[in-house]
């Protein structure tokens, strides 16, 4: 294994006798020592090739310490730099660290004050080169996301257009035929033609909802005041028309309000109503709650959404939330299996998390929490004479 390169250092004295014997001293102890007897001849070194850290005499002619060390930083902002001084300019090196420098050492040396320092630097002179290698990847990775994210949505415009367009006129021209040409088709062929326009219809809401997934990502959030129990409402109303043909008694409880974004929101419940709605089917009477309730391993509240239906396989839960997982076949439900991934990734941009409890043919329970809305309330003014 190659051993690491010796620390550079740039030691600068105007006593020439001082600057050497220093540089043979330090280089006895492995490191890679470069001389200088003035501040110009030390910004030449630093221009020409650079080191790890300064160590300049605070008191020189011309240019001292401390303006050395503020124009050497200019030329590299990672050099770390020490301060040499004497017992009578104490403050004045003290007053160096303030432009940049990390220690001063007195004169005359002893090697046991001055290498502890010189190890201090060098450690620092190394966190800071690896801190702004970190920089420039995070600026690369950065630029890099950037475009990436370009790149996808230049794909989801491209899909929305080009791969949508061609499935609504597939779906169109299946329809034209199953509700005008049926007189002139045999049933097989009425068979088929609906097969067709059912698969057309389903592969354009499978792309709508990847693009809708594939947004929530970017999507920033609105974050305001949402009355959740009002929000609740609104959606069951959308929903009326399939709970008017069913026996179906929904139960919404009051809710607190919550900070979000009230059409992120809206999308989670959406999607978890009509999965409610959709696995009680198979019942004579559907029950659905809305709710909110306190656990013991959580801060805030907890909502709920919870149904009388199919349920599922408890070891399974996990999976729901991912693309594409579905726990019953297609022919008994519908669905693309994106509809609580999206659910997931909205309440975790809310800083929240999601869960599932349930058993097969034992309903099922949807649990999530958001942050509770923090806006501060206006209290009305007391009335004139009141007591305070």
């Amino acid at each position: 294994m190659t051993a690491p390169a010796p620390s550079r250092l740039l030691v600068v004295d105007d006593e020439v006798s001082l600057m050497v014997a220093l540089r043979k001293t330090l280089r006895d102890e492995g490191y890679d020592v470069t001389g200088a007897t003035s501040g110009a001849e030390a910004l030449a070194v630093l221009r020409a090739g650079g080191c790890d850290v300064l160590m300049t005499d605070l008191m020189m002619p011309q240019m001292d310490g401390i303006a050395l060390l503020r124009q050497a930083l200019a030329v590299d902002p990672n050099l770390v730099g020490i301060i040499m001084t004497g017992h009578g300019s104490v403050p004045t090196a003290v007053e160096a660290m303030k432009t940049g420098a990390i220690d001063y050492v007195l004169k005359p040396f002893k090697l046991s004050t001055a290498l502890p320092a010189l190890e201090r630097a060098v450690m620092v002179r190394r966190l800071r080169l690896k801190n702004t290698e970190l920089e420039e990847q995070v600026r690369r990775r950065t630029a890099e996301l950037e475009a990436a994210n370009q790149e996808l949505d230049a794909f989801c415009h491209s899909v929305s257009h080009d791969l949508r367009t061609p499935l609504r006129a597939l779906t169109g021209l299946a329809e034209i035929l199953r509700d005008r040409h049926t007189a002139g088709l045999s049933p097989e062929i009425r068979r088929l033609v609906s097969l067709i326009h059912a698969g057309a219809v389903e592969m354009d809401q499978l792309t709508g909802d990847l693009l809708a997934f594939s947004r929530l990502g970017r999507q920033p959030i609105a974050r305001q005041t949402v009355d959740l129990e009002r929000l609740g409402r609104e959606v069951l109303e959308n929903f009326s028309g399939e709970i008017a043909r069913r026996r179906v008694e929904i139960h919404l409880q009051s809710l607190p309000a919550v900070a979000g974004d009230p059409a992120l929101l809206r999308l989670v419940l959406v999607n978890l109503l009509s999965n409610a709605l959709k696995y009680t089917r198979p019942r004579d009477l559907a029950m659905i709650e809305v709710g909110v309730t306190r656990l013991a391993d959580e801060a805030g509240p907890v909502f709920f959404v919870r149904d009388n239906g199919v349920g599922f396989d408890p070891d399974c839960a996990d999976k729901l939330f991912e693309v594409f997982q579905r726990l019953h076949h297609a022919h008994e439900f519908e669905g693309t299996g994106v509809g609580l991934a999206i659910v997931r990734r909205i309440i975790e941009r809310h800083g929240g998390r999601i869960w599932a409890e349930a058993a097969p043919d034992a309903g099922a329970t949807f649990y999530f929490t958001l942050p509770p809305d923090t806006t501060p309330t206006v209290e009305p003014d007391a009335a004139p004479g009141a007591a305070p």
